[in-house]
This record gives structure tokens, sequence and C-alpha cells, in this order.
């Protein structure tokens, strides 16, 4: 190759980076807005205003709920969203791989509407049953399942949800009848288990777990194919018998397809860097978060993974949304 010929492709690549390195260096001049696409209260929101709090990238970052659809309705408006690094939302295994499984026709596409900006927390959910069962083992609650099928009910925080997803699986593995109880939140599922309402319930392991070491309610299991070190004594659900059983929720960050690299990038090491710090850290042990903080990659790997699993698991269990 030519001195000249280099010398202008060198040129013209110096001319077509110059936008992004214009842009990274003024990115942002303006708030960032923050799309939640559940209420507020949840683990997603939690942890988004974890990030919203410790960014400090010289601009707000406001957290605006979207909830419905089981956060369908978040995840498409920020599919909608322009482009330009200030829109950004918290997806999850419900939005990204439950959904699509689901529901016949959504407004976004999982993998070609997004682009991931890092993984915030994977949260392996607990088997939890009232105390009045008399059950201390998975194998022990299958067999009181099967002595009596159709008589026990399970509650999840609604249909479609990971909990109503792991409830099917449970039943599918154990083949047992088990009816499905539907609530708005994981609020009303411990209350009703706590009052005997229901009778188990596979239910986010930082809502479980205080009611379990007050004694109120007991935990059998947990649904991830290791042990959480939230609760190192509690037996996964494939050791109690129900093979490769793995239900692992997770929680990420995602701007629309499109956003330039220079901003994803930026973001993902301002919020990886919110991850490693201290408080932080002992935040999310508190709530059994586990594995926090990567690469976009890293989070564009798991959906590729979970996405063909998931759905073969949502269509086989029968699972529906009424």
């Amino acid at each position: 190759m030519s001195l000249g010929k280099r010398a202008f492709l060198g040129t013209a690549a110096a001319v077509l980076a110059w936008p992004c390195v214009g842009m990274a260096q003024a990115w942002p001049e303006k708030p960032i807005r923050y799309i939640v696409p559940y209420a507020a209260g949840g683990v997603t929101d939690e942890l988004a205003r974890i990030v919203t709090n410790g960014l400090h990238l010289g601009q707000p970052v406001i957290v605006d709920n979207k909830p419905g659809q089981g956060g369908g309705i978040g995840m498409a408006e920020l599919a909608r969203s322009a482009s330009d690094g200030y829109t950004i939302g918290g997806g999850t295994l419900g939005t990204h791989v439950l959904n699509p499984a689901l529901y016949p026709k959504l407004a976004y596409d999982p993998q070609k509407s997004f682009v991931p900006v890092i993984l915030l927390a994977k949260q392996p959910n607990i088997l939890l049953v009232n105390p009045s069962l008399g059950v201390n083992t998975v194998q022990e609650l299958i067999s009181l399942l099967k002595a009596h099928p159709g008589k026990y009910s399970f509650g999840s925080s609604g249909n479609g949800s990971s909990q109503h997803i792991a409830g099917e699986m449970f039943k599918r593995a154990a083949a047992v009848n088990v009816q499905h109880v539907p609530y708005k939140g994981s609020g009303q599922i411990l209350t009703d288990l706590l009052g005997n309402h229901i009778h188990m319930a596979i239910d986010n392991i930082s809502a479980g777990l205080p009611m379990v070491r007050s004694g109120k309610l007991k935990a059998l299991a947990v649904t991830s194919l290791k042990r959480s070190p939230a609760a190192p004594d509690l037996p996964t659900l494939d050791e109690s018998g129900l093979a490769n059983f793995e239900m692992v929720p997770w929680h990420a960050v995602f701007a629309p397809a499109g956003t330039p690299a220079v901003v994803v990038s930026r973001l993902n090491q301002g919020i990886n860097a919110i991850l490693a710090q201290p408080a932080t850290r002992k935040r999310l042990e508190e709530l059994g978060i586990e594995d926090p903080g990567g690469t976009p990659e890293d989070v564009g790997k798991l959906l590729a993974k979970d996405l063909p699993r998931m759905k073969e698991i949502v269509v086989s269990s029968g699972a529906t949304i009424d």
C-alpha cells in the first residue's frame, strides 16, 4: 500500500471516528432517564436507584417507573426511545426471556431492539412453604402433594412472572398437581402464605429470607444450580432430586439499539464502579444477589443462552397469560 493511500485511509478513519469522540466528550449534556418497567418498591426498582444515585456523570439520572404487561410496557418505551444515550432502562429475565415466550406479539425484540450495558444481578428464587404443612424437605413436600392432587396451591407475583414459571417447572419436574394463584406482587404472596390461604411459593430470595429467619415460613430449597451465599445451608432443587432444575432471575441495564458504543462504555464503567463499592456490595449480598457487573457482552451471552432454554420450558409447562 502506498504512503499516500495509507495517509488517506488514516485521515478517513479519523474523520469517521471524530463524531463518536466528540459525543463521548460532550455526553451527557442533559438529564438521563432510567426506565424501570415495574412499579416502585421491587428489586428492579431498588437496583435502578442504586445505579442512579451512584452515577456521577455531571447530569442527574432520573428513575421513571413504567409498569405493566410483565414489564413489556416499559421495555417497549425504551425500544422506541432515541438512541442518543439519554434513555436507558432495567431489563430482566421476565422482560427479555419470559415475555417473548408468553406473549404472541411484543412491541420489541429482546435482542434486536436493545444494546446491553451491564448485568446488575443474578438472584435465585427460594421455595417457601407454610410450616403447617409439616414438611422439612422437598421430597416430603412432593409426597404430600402427590397424596392430595389439586388440594394445595402456590402463589406467584403474576401470570408469566419468574415465580409463576418456576412453579410450573416444579409441577412438571415433580409430577404434581398444584393450583396457581397469581398476585400483583410478592407482598401479598407472603401475606397469604403466612395466613395459610396458599400453601407454597417460589419467591424472591430477598423477600422470603426474612420470614424464614423469623420462623414464620419454612424454606426448602433454592432454584439455582449452586447454593446461594445468602442461604448456604439450603439445598438446591437439583440436589433435592429435581435434576437440572434452574430458574435464576437476572437484572441488567439496556439502552436502545444504536446507542453509541462510547456511551455504552462510559455507562458500563460507571456502573461497574458503583457495584464494586463496599456499601453497594454489602447491600447486594443482603438481597441475595450474585455476580454483579461485567461487560455488555456478558449480558448478550446470558440472553442468547436463556432465550431458547426458557422458551422450551414455558411452552412445555403450558403456562399462559390469562
